[in-house]
């Protein structure tokens, strides 16, 4: 389990329970929306208002601290930032699910930046389709 209140002073944010619950919840689903993160918040803490959710996760947008993966048709999702890889989204349901980056699709990347002189900071790659799931 990942030290939540470690990562966000190294992002420099304070350690609150709203922002260690928000980083849990991710955590254990991978990637989820707002009102999924919502949904689980407000069994343990039943005060907690949607607003604050959505400001500690801008915040933590801004921080690096999480990453926002666009669903096509649907609502974001977030995950925790981790190295880069490739995200398989379902046009249907909504799942997300990580892919590792191949050293070939690097490689396209890296000879893609350097022929047009682009520094690449980070990379999100999300491919769009039908899951096994709903393609029964």
């Amino acid at each position: 389990m990942k030290n939540y209140t470690t990562l966000l002073k190294e992002n420099s944010l304070k350690s609150t329970f709203q922002r260690i619950n928000i980083l849990e919840i991710i955590g254990r689903q991978g990637h989820s929306s707002v009102d999924e993160i919502y949904e689980e918040i407000i069994k343990l803490h039943p005060s907690i208002s949607l607003a604050t959710i959505y400001k500690n996760i801008l915040l933590m947008l801004e921080k690096s601290v999480l990453v926002e993966v666009p669903i096509s048709g649907k609502k974001p999702k977030y995950e925790l930032a981790k190295e880069d890889h490739i995200h398989l989204v379902c046009t249907e349901c909504g799942v997300v699910e990580d892919r590792p980056c191949h050293s070939n699709s690097s490689e396209f990347f890296n000879q893609l930046s350097l022929n047009d002189s682009f520094k690449v900071n980070r990379r999100e790659v999300n491919l769009y389709g039908t899951c096994q799931e709903c393609s029964l």
